[in-house]
């Protein structure tokens, strides 16, 4: 099948019914995060980068887990043929390329996680798996914020994590890494991203 804004916004709008929660508007900050940065960089196409930020949760769609929907969220992509948007259900959440960077719990079979180690020790990221996982952390369900704020909103729902300040180190190299992209602040990209973090 092929991907399309209609086909993921369907999609993410069906996961939703499935599953109804806080998550599905994050994704829809996520995507919208995700064009406007891609908009400003001649690499990138917008349009991708919006389905790739608005499936970058789809997983949820199987209930309340914890890293469980990273692995669903890949199959969900896989079965559709949207191979570049499983990877990202992935990658989104490894900024830090290596399994024991996750601040969830590997709440699935032994051999899925054993599959996920394995797949992110050898995926490659390109500029959308970066640009997905700067967007989740610039996307409250309410709308854009800054980076610090989403930090300290997921530290204090998940907890911290030995390798919580290695991935808040990573999401700001990626920053930098868009920022001299787009010859200016990511910040002009996002309305409301600094009112929406008081």
């Amino acid at each position: 099948m092929l991907l399309s804004r209609p086909i993921a916004e369907n999609a993410l709008a069906q996961a939703e019914r499935a599953n109804p929660g806080p998550w599905a508007d994050h994704s829809r900050y996520v995507a919208l995060a995700c064009q406007n940065i891609a908009s400003r960089c001649p690499s990138l196409d917008a349009d991708l980068a919006y389905i790739y930020g608005l499936l970058h949760d789809i997983g949820r769609y199987a209930g309340v887990t914890s890293e469980r929907h990273l692995i669903d969220g890949y199959r969900y992509c896989m079965v559709r043929g949207w191979e570049k948007a499983a990877q990202i259900c992935i990658s989104h959440a490894f900024m830090v390329k290596d399994i024991s960077s996750s601040i969830g719990v590997f709440d699935m079979p032994p051999e899925d996680k054993a599959f996920m180690a394995d797949f992110v020790k050898h995926a490659v990221y390109d500029d959308y798996d970066y640009l997905v996982q700067l967007c989740d952390a610039l996307a409250l369900p309410t709308g854009f914020c800054l980076l610090e704020k989403r930090f300290v909103d997921v530290a204090i729902r998940y907890g911290t994590h030995p390798a919580t300040v290695d991935r808040w180190k990573a999401v700001l190299a990626i920053k930098a890494r868009f920022e001299a992209a787009i010859g200016g602040s990511i910040y002009d990209c996002l309305p409301g991203a600094v009112e929406n973090s008081l």
